[in-house]
């Protein structure tokens, strides 16, 4: 994607069901969970860059002994930099005691992070807030073993602060209102509820405290802790969490917004935000790596048993399409196949603005994330190539020379811009700064003329503006006639809520094109201000009455219109080449992508009633003038 956007998080979660010698005499070293989830992470790299985090649970403890370790980093290379501390420690302590290294037992017992029970974490900061405090894992400790409480998630909760005032209706004083800590809390809450109640009916059974704990771990029910803790959240996510003794969840909220695929065998289980992460890691093969059902959580038990629990009602599976189009790896095999679809469902409108004239057409791509959609565009344009040939030969008489022609004739594909990593913007004047961000890309010279359409595609065109500052004057240097920047994804109208940063109706270009199109027509003020009046008056409404009133900024206008007024608004007056902005339909889109019909990035069409919340205070915001974020 042209447009830097944050977005996400990754989870990793892995339970060893062997002992740890057991995986020392098979592979050969006792740091095997440790190795793998440090693969997982990195192989989830795209999914988190500003912190990461790490903790472990050690089964079967002497009282005294540490039995819980975490670590966590906000450097430029988190995953690195906790993966160096740990094997930091490991080293220090195997130096120090080497009769450990070959005796698994004493190195679980001395050497901190080796345990049978893995989560771990990376993030971007969605909220603007990158210090150590925001970095998954959290922890909620106390001294009864099973009360203790890690989480790390994958979500975003749109009704923080209706959550919050909940945990002060329980009695409780949250030291802050993250939604982070705020889920923690209300899981912590309902976990000590839960072990109270066990423990007072143990009392009666006969048992004392210490008779008491192990007990109290075996029956704990974390469904229905899950199940009371999670009633009232609004959002997606994927969360993640490990008790003290050694239970572990993940749970998938109602609409399977955020994605979580699991794998089991004898030896583990294993949970992780992609699928291709586990395939990998683990070399098993595609069709054993499941999917978490949406308001479904996979329960490990300390023992080892594994159970899948229906938490939440499901809701309409709407997972996010976004994930698909751009954020997800594309190594995953469902991922790569719906990218090419998405670029050759493009093709027939490529073809309509440059007059069929594939002679005269160069084609690329930018960035590398959206080459996968390339290879489907221009599988599409040889395959009407093809076709155009056969025609030729179906007729009689046959044009000899045509056939030659069209024989002759391949989409002509370059590789036009590259991104210089190196270079860094760190003038702040704008006229200087903007000089250097023309700058950020270079082009290959020599390779288009000037009777050349150049057909460039793109993952997405959210804010456009590193295409205006940018792409659209380095490729006008190469003396096209035309300029065609293709969208794989179609216009971005509506903000996310659910994990990915995009807060502010206003960053859009599609919203600014709806603005200045209504600005054109002279509508501009009436429809703002009826919009906002209705924003205003669904304010206090809750649950699914609340509609999105934003929707009504678009409805007057054609796809197309829109699409025509960013070209306009993308378009430097200095430039030469006629300029042509092209975005995917939403019918090609569902096409594309059949199982992730979440779409409200597109449509508005938001998957919880929280989301049209978002939304008509995303626009308050912009029509009061406010710069805050709408959640």
């Amino acid at each position: 994607m042209s447009d830097a956007i944050k977005h996400e998080c990754g989870i990793a979660l892995l339970r060893l069901k062997k002992p740890i010698s057991y995986y020392q005499e098979k592979y050969g070293t006792a740091l095997f969970g440790i190795n793998k989830m440090y693969l997982m992470m990195e192989k989830q790299h795209n999914r988190g860059q500003d912190g990461a985090g790490f903790a472990s649970i050690k089964f079967d403890m002497d009282p005294g002994e540490r039995y819980i370790s975490r670590v966590r980093s906000c450097e430029k290379q988190p995953i690195q930099d906790i993966f160096n501390q740990i094997s930091s420690r490991i080293q220090t302590t195997i130096d120090n005691h080497p009769e450990i290294e070959s005796n698994s037992k004493l190195l679980k017992q001395k050497v901190p992070y080796v345990g049978e029970l893995m989560l771990g974490h990376v993030r971007y900061g969605t909220f603007g807030n990158n210090g150590i405090e925001s970095v998954h894992p959290f922890l909620r400790q106390n001294n009864w073993m099973h009360r203790n409480l890690i989480v790390a998630g994958n979500f975003n909760m749109t009704n923080v602060n209706e959550l919050f005032d909940n945990l002060i209706s329980l009695g409780q004083h949250p030291k802050e209102k993250a939604d982070t800590i705020t889920v923690m809390e209300k899981i912590g809450h309902f976990l000590d509820d839960a072990v109270a109640k066990i423990y007072k009916k143990l009392k009666k059974e006969g048992f004392n405290k210490y008779q008491a704990s192990p007990l109290i771990a075996e029956r704990l029910n974390i469904s229905k802790i899950l199940r009371k803790a999670a009633k009232n959240w609004d959002g997606g996510y994927a969360m993640a969490g490990m008790l003290g003794h050694g239970d572990a969840f993940v749970l998938r909220d109602p609409a399977g917004i955020r994605p979580a695929f699991f794998y089991e065998d004898d030896e583990i289980v294993v949970v992780a935000s992609e699928r291709p992460v586990i395939q990998t890691v683990f070399n098993v093969p595609l069709d054993e790596i499941k999917e978490i059902d949406p308001g479904s959580a996979i329960i490990v038990k300390k023992s080892g048993e594994t159970s899948f629990q229906q938490v939440l009602e499901p809701l309409e599976k709407r997972s996010c399409s976004f994930e698909r189009i751009y954020f997800s790896r594309g190594s995953d095999a469902s991922i790569y196949k719906e990218r090419k679809e998405l670029g050759k469902l493009l093709f027939p409108k490529i073809l309509e603005n440059i007059n069929s004239d594939i002679e005269n057409t160069v084609f690329s791509y930018i960035p590398n994330t959206a080459e996968t959609s390339f290879y489907g565009l221009i599988g599409e344009a040889q395959n009407h190539l093809k076709s155009q040939i056969s025609e030729e030969i179906s007729k009689v008489p046959i044009n000899k020379e045509r056939v030659l022609e069209l024989l002759n004739l391949n989409p002509r594909i370059e590789k036009i811009a590259i991104k210089d990593a190196k270079l860094r913007t760190f003038i702040t004047s704008d006229s200087s700064r903007d000089d250097l961000v023309a700058h950020v890309y270079d082009i290959t010279y020599g390779v288009v003329k000037t009777t050349d359409n150049l057909v460039i595609i793109d993952d997405s065109i959210v804010r456009g503006t590193t295409l205006k500052k940018s792409i659209l004057t380095m490729l006008d240097r190469l003396g096209p006639k035309k300029i065609i920047v293709v969208s794989s994804a179609p216009q971005i109208r509506y903000p996310d809520c659910y994990g990915i940063d995009m807060a502010r109706l206003e960053d859009f270009i599609a919203f600014q094109a709806a603005l200045a199109l209504h600005e054109d027509r002279g509508t501009k003020k009436a429809v703002l201000d009826s919009i906002y009046e209705n924003c205003k008056a669904s304010k206090e409404i809750y649950g699914e009455e609340v509609s999105n009133h934003v929707r009504a900024l678009y409805q007057p206008f054609t796809t197309e219109e829109i699409s025509d007024k960013i070209s306009v608004l993308l378009s430097n007056p200095d430039l030469k080449a006629e300029v042509k902005i092209i975005y995917q339909n939403i019918d090609n889109l569902h096409a594309a992508c059949p199982e992730s019909q979440g779409d409200w990035y597109f449509t508005g069409n938001y998957p919880t009633p929280g989301g049209n919340r978002v939304v008509n205070k995303a626009f308050m915001n912009f029509y009061e003038g406010k710069s805050e974020r709408a959640y």
